[in-house]
């Protein structure tokens, strides 16, 4: 896995409250014991429909989230059921940074075992960051471990604490 220590890149808004475990990597693919593989079930049944096509309406089925490295959503991110399968999902799906107003704790924790860095931000604070998403195609945030910042290049400057209770970053960031 490659470390960073500062990552750019495209945000994906999951614009949905208490996002759980199950919606994220739903039971039926946790049969594999690898830890890739998982990232093409993220969230399955919010981006596919019944006969296995695209549900055009949900977000990392558009175009403009394509690539995506940021994740964005709402309170109770990870809740559920504590399946280290998720953030193995999130992680091989191609994001390393998710954003919420809160996690559940054990997802939170897993979180930094498996290299993504979960953020804790307000809600006002999340809510500008879905509308600077939703105005902006491609829209870009900076996130700096070392210096515990969130930028854009439109002047966004958001500072972030990690969590008392969180595992400590490597000197060499997460990876």
């Amino acid at each position: 896995m490659q470390a960073f220590t500062k990552l750019n890149g495209i945000v994906a808004p999951v614009d949905r409250v208490n996002v759980d475990t199950d919606a994220i990597i739903p039971k039926q693919f946790l049969k594999r014991i690898e830890r890739t593989g998982f990232g093409q079930y993220l969230f399955y049944e919010w981006r596919f429909d019944e006969a296995g096509g695209n549900i055009d309406s949900f977000s990392l089925n558009q175009p403009r989230y394509q690539g995506s490295t940021v994740l964005i959503s709402r309170a109770n991110f990870g809740c559920g059921s504590s399946r280290e399968h998720a953030p193995w999902a999130i992680l091989d799906y191609g994001f390393r940074v998710v954003i919420a107003p809160s996690f559940a704790d054990i997802f939170y924790n897993n979180c930094f075992k498996n290299g993504i860095l979960p953020i804790k931000l307000s809600e006002e604070q999340v809510e500008e960051l879905f509308q600077r998403t939703d105005a902006t195609e491609g829209y870009k945030l900076n996130v700096d471990l070392e210096s515990k910042t969130i930028t854009d290049e439109q002047g966004l400057h958001i500072d972030f604490d990690l969590d008392e209770r969180s595992p400590p970053i490597p000197a060499s960031g997460l990876g």
